[in-house]
């Protein structure tokens, strides 16, 4: 049957072998999707599981991952353009602690555990921070769909969350540099004083939406019936601030974050959110079935127990780490055993770091495969660790319950 598909793609135009591939994806998205639903479950999972089906290390039928993963970019772009839409930038600078400090404890931790681990098994220090900075970020794409899904984007802890996720990320580009530095690649001194005055403007940006408090954009109502028009200018608002963040080689996802941020100040602009809806659900699947192209299902089978231990290990000290931070800055106790459970997972942006670092020859093929089954593993793991947490905290109040009737 895989050959008939197989023979089926290769034999037929490109847009015929694209027309198959698109309806394999959605028929197989489908059948995971209603399955994962019966069990109350991230669609994610599902996304991740087809990109292993159906990759060179399952059943073979998609072999242009670039494509894949270059749609999966646009998709994390609009994921974090709608992360902005959902942030009031005054309500954030009131969690400016928990996100910036949280952040630094949280990298600053999880590389000295590294380094503590790499001094006994004989790793680089270059190796050990890397390994550091990937272990520290979370994932915004999975935590911000199951704070959706669960209704908690609103609430104190999912707040919290946020502003820690939003730090995350902004932390990227420093990580970034750093990793280049112990690669043993300068930057230009043109391309850092080109990050510094995007990261500048960046602030700038964010600093006058805090005294303005309520933008207007122009033309906006003047669209607002015309479903076209809007279609192209919610683009625009979102891809247009990718690229302006681009130019200066900044993330997109930053700049696309930032836009977000302007729409949620612009309040006659909500018809956005409709209108980039369907998008945003198209182009974040093909970033998940991206990673789950990446898993080398030969290579996991081989070293399985070694991942399995890191994976116990990864989970525990994010766990712990993060319920601290959180319970350092006024969460309670079952706050923050709840936010450290939704940022226990190891994010989408590591991804990144890893392939910088394997470039740059600080990890072999090894090391890198070995990060992406683990971080591609911890995303896959993540729903289900959050609701063992969310069991064991019912439990804990149902015990208090009885002991305050007794």
């Amino acid at each position: 049957m895989n050959l008939y598909f197989l023979t089926l793609l290769t034999s037929s135009t490109a847009i015929d072998g694209i027309i198959i591939l698109v309806s394999i994806l959605a028929l197989v998205v489908i059948g995971l999707s209603m399955v994962l639903r019966k069990f109350n479950q991230t669609y994610i999972i599902g996304y991740i599981i087809t990109g292993v089906l159906l990759g060179e290390h399952g059943a073979g039928f998609i072999e242009d991952k670039e494509s894949i993963y270059l749609l999966g970019e646009l998709g994390i772009i609009l994921l974090l353009f709608f992360i902005g839409m959902e942030i009031n930038i005054i309500d954030f600078v009131k969690r400016w602690r928990v996100a910036v400090l949280g952040t630094l404890a949280q990298i600053s931790f999880s590389v000295i555990i590294v380094l503590t681990i790499g001094y006994f098994i004989d790793w680089t220090y270059a190796r050990s921070i890397v390994l550091g900075f990937v272990i520290a970020l979370s994932s915004s794409a999975v935590v911000i769909k199951l704070l959706q899904d669960k209704q908690l984007i609103t609430t104190k802890v999912g707040k919290n969350v946020l502003s820690i996720l939003l730090a995350q990320d902004v932390a990227l580009v420093p990580l970034l540099i750093i990793i280049s530095q112990l690669g043993g690649k300068e930057q230009s001194t043109q391309s850092l004083v080109l990050m510094i005055i995007g990261a500048t403007m960046v602030v700038a940006t964010l600093i006058y939406i805090y005294v303005k408090g309520r933008l207007h954009i122009p033309f906006a109502k003047h669209i607002e019936s015309d479903y076209e028009l809007q279609v192209f200018m919610a683009i625009f608002l979102c891809f247009g601030g990718a690229l302006f963040t681009l130019l200066f080689g900044l993330s997109g996802a930053l700049g696309a974050f930032v836009g977000g941020m302007i729409i949620n100040a612009a309040k006659e602009t909500d018809w956005i959110h409709d209108t980039l809806h369907s998008f945003r659900v198209l182009f974040v699947s093909f970033f998940f079935i991206s990673v789950g192209l990446q898993i080398d299902l030969v290579f996991l089978e081989e070293h399985l127990s070694t991942i399995l231990l890191v994976l116990v290990v990864v989970y525990v000290t994010n766990h712990f780490l993060n319920s601290v931070i959180l319970r350092f800055f006024s969460c309670t106790w079952e706050e923050a055993l709840l936010g450290g459970a939704l940022l226990a997972q190891i994010g989408e942006l590591s991804f990144l770091l890893s392939s910088t670092a394997l470039s740059l020859g600080i990890i072999a093929d090894y090391g890198y495969k070995f990060t992406i089954s683990l971080i591609s593993l911890t995303l896959v793991i993540s729903p289900f660790w959050i609701v063992i947490t969310e069991k064991c905290l019912q439990l804990n109040n149902k015990k208090k319950a009885l002991k305050i009737k007794s």
